[in-house]
């Protein structure tokens, strides 16, 4: 459904917030802002509202769905049998762009779990969807507001051009500041696992928390997990330095294809708050081809190579 824009409210409007939250009381879809990406929420303690997602997305129904609170002490009601290293991590990072995977409670329902006996969640880092969850007195699940497996949304626009009129409001709470899907950690393993980078990276973890976290094993289990994720309509290829980018582009431009180098240099956090949306006006002036220099692999540096890699997949 093409997009009318009429559903975009302003977030910082008080009853812009009422009216989504009525939406979702009402089993309805909304649109959220957080310091990540764009969200869509439906209400964590109705089926039906969850099982809405999958539909408007086109998600699998097995691929477990992120919870999102408005408190560490909202912990108690969706989990059991937290971990030490789960406190340690909550307690320094949230609110903020970390995930944790721990042990649910009776209280999730299998369609947010892809019926496994864990879930994820995370506490949002946004006033908005902070002020929402607070007057909805309940949790949500928020995967990102895009058709599965494409590039997520980091404005509000960038929501109704994909979902349109599906979502029933969308609040806008202008462009999210990191860009970039949360850090995910299993720590339901001995060590935990990074099951997807993020902003707040291992090394972090590590010197702030004094907890080792590996690389993943074992089945995809998570947002992200995917081989093939995060994917433009354009082809992306992946180079080491600026002077093999200019050489493949002009090798494209002599056989007819458009193309365009996508590289920050060393900025991070730039490249991580652009990426998604230069993916996405890429794809809206049919460029054919983007041209991606890898950022260092150092910090979130990993995330964005790690999202470029899963764009790249031409699986």
């Amino acid at each position: 459904m093409r997009p009318s824009n009429t559903n975009i409210l302003n977030g910082t409007d008080s009853s812009s917030i009422d009216g989504a939250v009525s939406a979702l009381r009402g089993d309805e879809l909304v649109a959220i802002p957080t310091e990540t990406v764009y969200g869509l929420a439906a209400r964590a303690s109705s089926r039906t509202a969850v099982n809405k997602i999958f539909t408007v997305k086109g998600r699998p129904s097995i691929h477990p769905l992120i919870l999102h609170i408005a408190k560490i002490s909202d912990l108690e009601k969706w989990t059991k049998d937290l971990p030490n290293n789960a406190r340690a991590l909550v307690d320094r990072y949230w609110p903020g762009p970390l995930t944790i995977v721990v042990q649910r409670n009776q209280n999730v329902c299998d369609e947010i779990t892809g019926g496994r006996n864990t879930v994820a969640i995370r506490c949002p880092d946004h006033e908005i969807t902070t002020e929402l969850l607070r007057r909805l007195d309940d949790a949500i699940v928020a995967p990102s507001a895009n058709r599965f497996g494409k590039v997520s949304p980091t404005t509000a626009q960038h929501v109704a051009a994909d979902l349109g009129d599906e979502v029933k409001i969308i609040l806008d709470g202008g462009a999210c500041a990191i860009g970039l899907e949360s850090t995910i950690i299993d720590c339901t393993t001995t060590p935990p696992q990074l099951l997807r980078a993020g902003a707040i990276t291992v090394e972090q973890i590590q010197t702030e928390c004094q907890v080792t976290v590996v690389s993943a094993t074992g089945e995809s289990r998570a947002s992200g997990m995917l081989d093939k994720h995060y994917a433009p309509e354009c082809e992306i290829e992946l180079f080491n330095d600026r002077d093999q980018a200019e050489t493949r582009r002009s090798e494209l431009s002599q056989l007819g294809t458009t193309s365009e180098i996508l590289d920050f240099g060393d900025d991070l956090a730039l490249y991580a708050h652009s990426l998604y949306a230069r993916l996405r006006d890429a794809d809206k002036r049919k460029i054919e081809v983007v041209i991606a220099v890898r950022p260092p692999w150092t910090g979130v540096g990993l995330a964005i190579n790690e999202r470029l890699e899963k764009a790249a997949n031409r699986l």
